[in-house]
């Protein structure tokens, strides 16, 4: 995707989420169903972390550390964090080299993609959190989140011993679009779903096992299921 689609769907997410920022006090300590032991507050924190960590590495152009959330009142950090970290990015060349934690190269154009969809994939946090509607990003963009799950995170994951190397190849399909396949050897078991099915499944906001259409040997699909795929 290029740089522009993905700074729209940013700008959108961030609009949004600065809406919802703006809650009473009892409001903000909602529980986030898909985040466990996260306040709708805390989930704020930590997206004001999240941008402040990424539009210094985008300055820098190397590793800087994580700052913390303040205390209390993480929606008002986020909120004076907002346009700062979308000013940087949006001014960023995505050739710059830039240090990522994903495979090479390691441009600055990782971070584009990186916030928008972790602001994408909060905004369906918080709107659960207040009982309302999820918004429904593009398809494309959806494709692309999938793509980011099977060909960055998960290989991080595997290499990062975070989760057991599958021993047979699972497919995970989105009818129409596209394929990607992980593990060894020829696929032994397939997985599909619809691109807001597979995008939300694979980070854990909905869950693939009940949704999916599972075909081959479904024992190998839920054991790569079990992942995690994601951090």
């Amino acid at each position: 995707m290029v740089p522009d689609r993905y700074l729209a769907e940013l700008a959108s997410s961030l609009d949004r989420l600065s809406t919802l920022a703006r809650q009473p006090v009892d409001v903000l300590a909602r529980s986030v169903p898909a985040c466990a032991g996260w306040t709708l507050d805390e989930l704020f924190g930590h997206l004001g972390s999240i941008e402040r960590w990424a539009a210094a590495v985008v300055r820098e152009g190397t590793f800087v550390e994580e700052p913390a959330p303040p205390p209390e009142g993480s929606a008002a950090w986020f909120l004076d964090g907002v346009a700062p970290f979308f000013e940087t990015l949006m001014a960023l060349d995505p050739e710059t080299r830039c240090w990522t934690f994903g495979p090479p190269p390691r441009t600055a154009g990782f971070w584009l993609r990186r916030q928008a969809h972790e602001h994408a994939i909060h905004l369906i946090d918080a709107c659960q959190a207040l009982g309302l509607e999820s918004p429904a990003p593009g398809e494309d963009f959806m494709l692309d989140g999938i793509a980011e799950v099977l060909t960055m995170f998960t290989p991080r994951q595997l290499r990062l011993g975070r989760m057991t190397p599958p021993d047979k190849a699972v497919t995970f399909h989105v009818p129409g679009a596209a394929s990607w396949t992980l593990g060894p050897g020829p696929a032994v078991a397939s997985i599909t779903a619809p691109a807001v099915g597979m995008y939300l499944g694979l980070w854990g906001r909905s869950k693939l096992e009940d949704t999916a259409i599972i075909e081959g040997d479904a024992a190998v699909a839920l054991r790569v299921l079990q992942g995690p795929l994601t951090p």
